[in-house]
């Protein structure tokens, strides 16, 4: 019992000192030459993985990742020295820090159809990792469990956590309802990680599973993967290291592309529209983009019989690299 103890107040020292709410970023509107790129630097003895490089007016930018917090951020080329790097070289290199281990954990769970990649949170957590996906959708953002969520958790410390899987058609359809989500950040209410969720989303009603989403013929996965973050950049945001299938739906060469680009993918234990049960550690899944009611409708029951727990603080929303990457954060 002390031992375990004594984990909870190291891994909420580590949480403390590593995971902030991401502050508003520029938008950037002219993007060329996006790509992928590896490498290392080193900035206040922390070491980052370069995984991006890109052009916007006339200057060079690198989308860097830690890797013992699995945060991200864009900066300007100009101001680190690069190692450049194979991708097979920065994975010996990092081989022993959280981001090196999720990679890994998801690529071992890399053989199922749907839901393969990491599926749940770490042992010991007291609550859930929220995941919300935004597919291209005709309905208009839910936005009452955004509030719901801020006013739930507004005595904690911190802006609730959660996670948003974001398409690109998504982005390009409700300009409004993402400057509000941008706001409700901006105005410390809750702290988004920006997950890629591919630009179009493909699906077909006819077509079976391991023929549909992104394994449909003709899927163009360098497309689906970098145009999404490209949105994100000219939007505003800044892509996280996380990537969730269209319908969870994969197979392994598939989940080796994704992790070949450097991102995890991250499935689910509990879709609550399809009624699976929440357990302590879940990655739960539900949709946010007006098309799935009943999955919100379950997570607002969730809170309300939780509320004593939550105002205790027994009971969390866990930041999703905190989540994935909790075991590398502290020796």
């Amino acid at each position: 019992m002390k031992l375990l103890f004594n984990k909870l107040i190291l891994l909420t020292v580590c949480t403390i000192a590593f995971y902030r709410p991401a502050l508003s970023q520029p938008n950037y509107l002219n993007i060329v030459h996006y790509q992928v790129y590896y490498g290392w630097t080193k900035q206040n003895r922390q070491e980052w993985i370069i995984a991006r490089r890109f052009e916007n007016d006339g200057k060079t930018f690198f989308l860097m990742v830690n890797p013992q917090t699995l945060e991200t951020k864009i900066e300007d080329s100009g101001n680190y020295s690069i190692t450049p790097a194979f991708l097979a070289q920065v994975n010996d290199h990092f081989k022993n820090t959280a981001y090196e281990k999720a990679l890994r954990r998801a690529e071992k769970q890399s053989v199922n159809l749907q839901d393969a990649g990491v599926t749940s949170g770490q042992p010991g957590e007291r609550g859930i990792t929220l995941t919300a996906d935004l597919c291209p959708s005709h309905r208009p953002l839910d936005r009452s469990i955004f509030t719901t969520i801020a006013g739930t958790f507004k005595k904690q410390k911190d802006p609730a956590p959660i996670a948003l899987s974001i398409t690109g058609v998504w982005m390009r359809q409700h300009p409004e309802d993402l400057e509000w989500l941008k706001k409700m950040q901006a105005d410390s209410e809750i702290d988004v990680t920006w997950i890629n969720h591919s630009f179009n989303h493909r699906v077909s009603e006819t077509l079976p599973l391991k023929q549909n989403f992104l394994l449909e013929a003709g899927t163009d996965i360098n497309y689906e993967v970098l145009e999404t973050e490209k949105a994100m950049l000219k939007n505003g945001l800044v892509p996280s290291v996380f990537f969730r299938f269209p319908g969870l739906v994969s197979d392994q060469q598939l989940v080796y592309k994704i992790t070949g680009f450097g991102l995890i993918p991250i499935g689910t234990d509990a879709w609550l529209a399809k009624g699976q049960r929440v357990h302590p550690g879940s990655v739960v899944l539900i949709h946010a983009n007006g098309n799935e009611p009943v999955g919100v409708e379950d997570f607002m029951k969730l809170l309300k019989l939780k509320a004593p727990e939550i105002a205790e603080g027994r009971w969390l929303l866990y930041d999703l690299r905190q989540s994935v990457g909790a075991n590398g954060i502290c020796p």
